[in-house]
Parts: structure tokens; C-alpha cells; sequence
């Protein structure tokens, strides 16, 4: 298992927080994700020979949102 932290823009609300959850937990490959409103991040475990951080950025900004950086944990 891989795990990264994605820095989200555009998150206001406990919806906001919602949708991206959702979104990532849609993913294949994604095993476990955390959304934090206060801290505007994602934490995503996942398996890396099912997807990558690119797939993860593409379904949050196709959700709205802005991917401002992503950091392996």
C-alpha cells in the first residue's frame, strides 16, 4: 500500500468534504481516505499498481476542486 496527502482548493463546507470522499473512494485501488476541512487535504491509501496520484487529481478537479500539491506519505 501506498499512501499520499493531497492539498485541495475549493473546499468550504462538510459537503465539500463529502464529494471529495466520495469521489476517492470510488477510485479503484483506494483503500482507505481521510478529508480534512480544516487542513484542506486528502490522505489516500491505495495500491499503486491499481492507480496513481494522477487518477486521484483528475477525479477531484473533475469534481470541482484544485489539486495544489501532492506529498507521498
Amino acid at each position: 500500500m501506498a499512501t499520499v496527502t493531497i492539498n485541495i482548493e475549493g473546499m468550504t463546507c462538510d459537503h465539500c468534504v463529502g464529494s471529495v470522499t466520495k469521489v476517492l473512494e470510488n477510485l479503484a485501488g483506494v483503500s482507505e481516505v481521510s478529508v480534512t476541512l480544516a487542513q484542506n487535504t486528502a490522505r489516500i491509501s491505495y495500491d499503486a499498481s491499481k492507480l496513481d496520484p494522477s487518477g486521484m487529481t483528475k477525479a477531484i478537479e473533475d469534481d470541482g476542486y484544485t489539486v495544489k500539491s501532492i506529498t507521498p506519505s
